[in-house]
């Protein structure tokens, strides 16, 4: 860069031969005694050396020659100012090149060098050259640095014994600029702005004069340390040699290179790079996405992420975290925290606890633990002053005061400091948790937080968590989770990959390997399709654990295409603090079209498992339709059944209920509803009992019979045919699972009929 070409400036003074009214005997202000006024220099036109100089009598301890036209001091732009002088008699002074720097209106620039080195005349008659360099960087080479000059008045300082009669050759003032700019266009220096970099200086104005001034080409943050006492905004393309540091009030933020490996670059610590980062993706609306470029990311400790953003806890505009790796470093910052204290829970009000001792050691976040304590109930929020802390969910079994214990997992992630996040995505990340710690903790509210294409290996405790309803909406699309437990007895587990509290997840074509359940899901609206997640383990005749676990009794949920592997659906009203029925009951499920597998299991063992908690609950809406069941290497005795461990449900409020199309292998008693069979008597009887022999899901009474059909002729002891239809009565035998027709006279015959163990209106 040369101003001179690309700009026409002129920095070189007029020559002295054109007079010296511009020439001062002072600082070179408007106002001050010049040459031409005092007599104290006069221009020489002919000098042997010289084509036209001036020549001066040392007279004061510093004689000036200055300028007094304003000589432009330009961001970038290095002035080089020279001067050739000769002593011609008397005392023989010093010489150096001087001025004095000017600031937009006028004013002094203060607290700046304003000369440069000084040279010895040492002889008479010979020529001395004295040059000096000018620049607003603090650049090695610059002898003047005027970070925030504007102007300049230049010119010499004769300094030392007084007498001596000097002469000087007409000044001259370059350009100089290239030899400090590595490229001499596309690259603008924040040093050349005032940058200091000595780690103490707070250089965020001219990082911000530098981007200003760049119009498109490369700021260049060249070595040092830069400290940043407020937050910078580049909107030009920005490269860092050197590192900067700054609050953590305080935002940097790349219009053009926004993404981790420039903010690497800026801080060198990663886990604080990646903090920095995600900082002004919520600061700032041109970037909707932050990529980590492939990088993993080593983390001290969990990433508080509201504390990183610092000046928001609420935020509900898309942003997506892509293509990176999160692990942990070994260390005690991932053991979990646990207080156990005492507290009251009452149905009143349900997802409370009261009277909570130590109530100011238990953190938002923990899993809450003690006898009739549902599973993954957490806490939400923390009331200090009343001793409160609010769950995510209700208790079936917890009312009265006992002691609970309150475990709060650590996170790669922690987002439970906002108090919403909306639209939040994290996409093709690997959470490597190495055993050492979980995943994800969500924030306690906000909608759509979407999981895609993520790898969850090995966490600790949890893959994700939910403490809250900030799950509302999920979506959790093709990712792994990998089980930190895959050699131990599956009854044995604690981990879960995930756990979902409010309605309308989407959880698709994801796999899940060897925890204790895959997933839990308190809400509604769940739509679980094309996952794979399967949980067995070495033992022989071992037992197997939920998969999926609903505790929604009317739970509006779809599996469709589903790997279940190992495991079962477990369907139960354990987040009900009054659990016996009082208005909706079990309904609204439907299975279709699912693989299902064991091996190495007891014949107890059975895919659907309903468990109520509380009194008269019954189904009402269940269809299971078209789904394979099937075991390698052990027969079970059938697919479904209810656990009768706190309650048994009622068969004589069955409804709407399908069981059909699908296919069994290995299961001794295949299910079906309606059952549709023949029945033949073979001696003359008025009344035939057909029993439905197990056929009808979960053991259910014989309730409905919807259709009997003779094959053949219904004859009487005379062999006569009959041709009166006959009548049923439903739940009779035993287990009430058979019914009786009833004739108008003793007869014989076969008839093919249809069976239900619920009411279908």
């Amino acid at each position: 860069m040369n101003k001179v070409i690309t700009d026409g400036l002129v920095f070189t003074p007029p020559p002295f031969s054109d007079g010296l009214d511009v020439w001062s005997s002072g600082d070179g202000t408007p106002g001050s005694d010049t040459y031409e006024q005092s007599g104290g220099g006069v221009y020489v036109p002919a000098d042997q050396d010289f084509a036209g100089c001036i020549e001066i009598v040392k007279s004061s301890s510093v004689t000036k020659l200055r300028y007094m036209g304003e000589t432009s001091v330009l961001p970038g732009c290095y002035l080089q100012v020279t001067a050739k002088v000769k002593c011609l008699s008397g005392a023989l002074p010093d010489v150096r090149i001087a001025g004095w720097a000017g600031e937009a209106g006028g004013t002094e620039l203060a607290g700046v060098v304003t000369n440069g080195p000084s040279v010895s005349i040492t002889s008479y008659g010979e020529v001395f050259e004295v040059s000096a360099i000018i620049g607003t960087g603090a650049r090695t080479g610059v002898d003047m640095t005027w970070a925030s000059a504007s102007y300049g008045h230049f010119g010499i300082d004769l300094t030392g014994s007084n007498g001596g009669v000097v002469r000087v050759d007409d000044i001259t003032i370059e350009d100089v600029s290239s030899v400090f700019l590595r490229d001499q266009v596309g690259i603008v220096d924040v040093r050349d702005y005032g940058a200091l970099g000595d780690g103490v200086t707070d250089d965020s104005a001219a990082f911000e004069a530098a981007d200003q001034d760049a119009d498109g080409r490369e700021v260049l943050v060249s070595e040092g340390t830069y400290f940043l006492g407020g937050s910078v905004t580049f909107n030009n393309q920005v490269r860092f040699q050197g590192t900067v540091m700054m609050g953590d009030e305080h935002r940097l933020i790349f219009q053009k290179n926004f993404d981790y490996s420039t903010y690497v670059d800026a801080f060198v610590d990663e886990e604080l790079a990646f903090k920095k980062a995600f900082q002004a993706l919520l600061n700032f609306a041109d970037h909707e996405s932050l990529d980590l470029g492939g990088r993993r990311i080593s983390l001290s400790e969990p990433v508080n992420m509201q504390a990183a953003v610092n000046n928001k806890d609420k935020f509900e505009v898309r942003r997506v975290i892509r293509n990176g790796q999160f692990q942990p470093i070994d260390g005690p910052a991932w053991e979990s925290d646990v207080v156990v204290a005492q507290a009251t829970y009452s149905a009143s009000d349900s997802i409370k606890l009261t009277n909570v001792a130590n109530i100011s050691a238990i953190q938002p976040g923990s899993l809450v633990t003690g006898n009739g304590v549902s599973r993954e109930i957490y806490v939400t929020s923390v009331d200090v002053a009343n001793s409160e802390v609010t769950l995510n969910a209700q208790m079936f079994d917890a009312i009265g005061t006992q002691e609970f214990t309150f475990t709060r997992f650590k996170y790669l992630l922690d987002f439970s400091g906002f108090t919403k996040l909306s639209d939040m995505i994290l996409d093709n990340i690997e959470f490597s948790c190495d055993g050492e710690t979980s995943g994800v903790l969500l924030p306690p509210n906000g909608l759509v937080f979407q999981v895609r294409d993520c790898n969850f290996k090995r966490p600790k405790n949890r893959g994700m968590t939910s403490h809250g309803t900030g799950c509302q909406g999920m979506i959790i699309d093709r990712n792994m989770f990998v089980s930190d437990e895959q050699d131990i007895e599956s009854r044995n587990r604690q981990s879960i990959a995930f756990n979902v509290n409010a309605n309308d997840p989407k959880i698709r074509n994801n796999r899940g390997v060897r925890f204790r359940h895959f997933c839990v899901l308190q809400g509604n609206g769940n739509i679980i399709a094309n996952n794979h997640w399967f949980q067995g383990d070495n033992q022989d005749d071992g037992p197997r654990l939920a998969g999926v676990v609903l505790t929604s009794p009317n739970c509006l949920t779809t599996f469709v295409g589903n790997y279940i592997d190992n495991n079962f659906i477990e369907w139960t009203n354990e987040h009900d603090a009054t659990p016996d029925a009082t208005g909706y009951s079990f309904g609204g499920l439907t299975i279709t079209g699912n693989i299902f597998l064991v091996s190495d299991v007891t014949t107890a063992f059975s895919w659907i498992v309903i468990k109520p908690h509380g009194q008269d609950h019954a189904i009402n809406g269940l269809s299971v339709q078209g789904n394979v069941f099937r075991t390698n290497s052990a027969t079970v005795g059938r697919v479904e059944q209810i656990d009768t461990t706190y309650a048994d449900l009622r068969y004589d409020l069955m409804r709407n209920i399908i069981f059909q199309g699908n296919a069994f292998n290995g299961i001794s008693q295949p299910t079906r509803n309606p059952h549709i069979d023949t029945h033949s008597e073979n001696s003359v009887d008025a009344t035939w009992t057909i029993d439905t022999e197990g056929y009808l899901p979960f053991g259910g009474w014989a309730r409905t019979i919807d259709a009997l059909v003779p094959v053949g002729a219904i004859r009487n002891g005379s062999n006569d045919a009959v041709f009166s239809m006959p009548y049923a009565e439903p739940v009779n035998g035993s287990n009430s699972d058979a019914f009786d027709i009833i004739w108008s006279e003793p007869v014989k015959g076969e008839v093919r009929y249809s069976a239900r163990m619920d009411n279908p209106a």
